[in-house]
Parts: structure tokens; C-alpha cells; sequence
């Protein structure tokens, strides 16, 4: 569910491969294409270079790599995580182009073609967590012998927090051609409203839905600094909250972004210990969870002497535990060690 957060969704997924009927053909596509060539004729960037200003087109004549061409090829489709207008052409055009559909649930692909009224007659298969290992070579062969397979999940992109991955490496350890047509992310749509640096993030998927793991994650991440955006199930953000708290402490800043791109989008921002507030009674929606990095006031060396302390009663030097911690928080190694020589 890299589109959009979505824990405890869960799908009926066909077992068997389905033919949908028709065949529609999608109109209207431009590709990005390397800007320095420009001698390509089929290139679907044109760079004009005018003295003092560099002007950019899209020839909406140039190639697609992600439609059906001579051989076989895997393509990611990028799909809406909640507003049926973010359907691109290139997507609509991607599935009307495909020999074969790799669909995360089967009857949520046929249910988004039919609110598209875009119809098609090629094979769909069911493509979803438990049975991706064993789809992928099926899929490979699939592609070898030259059809072109459109892979997809529920909403926003596969293979980052959603299924795909696992077929995605086997097509490159086959050598096989892959591309995509991107779509809606509610990782970058949040990092981008939230209000928090964007220069440099981590995306650091669904939170464990236990409180000790997701206290042990936090910990790990407690010396980031990076922005870091984390998925959540509205039925655990109150005491997800309460953890951050507990572990990343009041003061830093983040965001929840909840609903994107649906009616009742919204984004509250703040700092932990306000969140935590306002999600108190619980928070209605799909969540995103945007976190400001680490600074390095809140990384100080005195602030992890007790880390320090755990590596030397289990029989660490305490030199060396110094260097642990100094490492994991981005910090300095003498500045660690002296806070712990002179600890109170």
C-alpha cells in the first residue's frame, strides 16, 4: 500500500485468472526522454537553449516506454490512493496497452477500470503478499516470451510498502526491461504539505503495531536526522502518540496527514506533545505521519549515557561503547565518552 496507508485493510484476493471483455484504447500520452540527445528524432524532450534561458517541451508524439512495443516488458502502474481524477493517461493507457494485468485484488482493479469506463480483454491475475514468491517466475516467463505485464496494487505505487517488489527483482535478475508509470504517493504528498525539511527524508513504512517494537524502532530512530514519514492505522495512533512522546519527547516537530486527497483531507501540524493531543480520542482515516529529524541539541552527548551504561554492563569497554552509541546517534566519540567519564 505505498500509495496510501491502509494496516488493517484486507482483501479477498482471486485465485483465478479472469478475462474482462472490450478493448478501449487510451489517447494522449508525453514521456521524458534524454535531454541531450539532440539529434534523436523520436525524443519526447526537446531542450531549447536560448543564450540566457533554458526552454522545455514535451513532444507528445515521443515514444512510451511503458506501452506494448516489440518484446516483453514489466511495467509498474502507479494508481489513485483516493481521488479518481489523479487516474493519469499514462496509467489508463499502461492497463488499455497490457498483455496481462498482475493485480493486487483482482476485483478492486475491475471495479476502478469500470469507474474509468475503461474496458479491456486481457488476462487479470491476482498478484498480493502471500503468493507473490510464487507468481514471480510465472511472470517472468510470461515476459520472456514477449507479452508486456502491467503490475498494480490497490492504491499509489507497487513495490514500496505493497507487492511488487519481490517481482520486480526477479525481472532484473532475468535481465528483463522494466519501467512505470508513476502515480499519487501519499510519502511525498505529506513530506511535501507537512512543513518540515524535504531536502533529505526516509520513509520508513508501517509502524509495528506492538508497543515494544514500536518503542525499539523509535529508539533506532531517535538520532535521525532526517525527516522520516511513517504509515499508522487510525485505530493505534493514540497510543502510537504516546510513544513518540515517550521516546522523541515533546518538543519536535511533525505532522499527521490523514484522508489524502479525499473529501475530507487534512493535515495537523505541531509538535509531538500537541498531537498527541488531538489524537487522544483517535483520528478518523488513512494516516501519514510526518516526523521533523533530529537536531542536535536533542542528540547531546549526555542524553545517551544510559545507552552507554547498557554496552558496558554487558561487557563492552566503555571506549568502545562510547563508539557504538556515537555511531547509531551521529555523534562524537570523545564527546561520548568524556560525558560518560564525567557522569554524575
Amino acid at each position: 500500500m505505498s500509495g496510501r496507508p491502509d494496516a488493517d485493510a484486507t482483501h479477498d484476493h482471486a485465485a483465478e485468472d479472469h478475462n474482462a471483455t472490450d478493448d478501449h484504447a487510451a489517447a494522449g500520452d508525453h514521456a521524458a526522454a534524454d535531454d541531450h540527445a539532440a539529434d534523436d528524432a523520436d525524443s519526447s524532450l526537446v531542450v531549447q537553449d536560448d543564450a540566457d534561458e533554458v526552454q522545455v517541451e514535451f513532444d507528445p508524439t515521443g515514444p512510451d516506454p511503458a506501452s506494448a512495443s516489440a518484446g516483453g516488458k514489466l511495467v509498474l502502474v502507479g494508481t489513485p490512493i483516493g481521488n479518481l481524477g489523479d487516474a493519469s493517461e499514462r496509467m489508463q493507457r499502461a492497463i488499455a496497452g497490457a498483455d496481462v494485468i498482475a493485480a493486487e485484488d483482482t476485483r478492486r482493479f475491475l471495479s476502478l477500470t469500470q469507474r474509468l469506463e475503461l474496458t479491456h480483454t486481457k488476462r487479470v491475475i491476482s498478484v498480493f503478499d502471500h503468493n507473490e514468491q510464487s507468481r514471480a517466475p510465472e511472470l517472468v516467463e510470461l515476459i520472456r516470451s514477449g507479452q508486456t505485464v502491467v503490475l498494480l496494487s490497490d492504491a499509489g505505487m507497487p513495490a514500496v510498502s505493497d507487492p511488487g517488489y519481490r517481482v520486480v527483482k526477479a525481472c532484473a535478475e532475468a535481465g528483463l526491461p522494466i519501467t512505470s508509470t508513476p502515480g499519487p504517493s501519499a510519502v511525498l504528498m505529506a513530506l511535501a504539505v507537512s512543513g518540515l525539511p524535504s531536502d533529505r527524508f526516509s520513509f520508513e513504512g508501517f509502524l509495528p503495531r506492538k508497543s515494544g517494537a514500536r518503542k525499539n524502532l523509535l529508539e533506532e530512530l531517535r538520532g535521525e536526522k532526517r525527516t522520516m514519514v511513517f504509515f499508522e492505522s487510525p485505530h493505534r495512533i493514540a497510543d502510537t502518540m504516546g510513544d513518540f512522546l515517550t521516546v522523541i519527547g515533546p518538543d519536535r516537530p511533525m505532522s499527521i496527514s490523514r484522508e489524502l486527497t479525499k473529501t475530507y483531507e487534512e493535515t495537523l501540524r505541531g509538535t509531538v506533545s500537541s498531537l498527541r493531543e488531538l489524537a487522544a480520542d483517535g483520528l478518523r482515516g488513512e494516516l501519514t505521519l510526518v516526523l521533523a529529524g533530529a537536531t542536535a541539541v536533542e542528540t547531546a552527548p549526555e542524553d545517551h549515557l544510559d545507552a552507554v551504561g547498557e554496552l558496558v554492563e554487558s561487557g563492552v569497554r566503555a571506549k568502545d561503547a562510547a563508539g557504538q552509541v556515537a555511531k547509531q546517534f551521529g555523534l562524537s566519540k570523545r564527546e561520548i565518552y568524556e560525558a560518560w567519564l564525567h557522569r554524575e
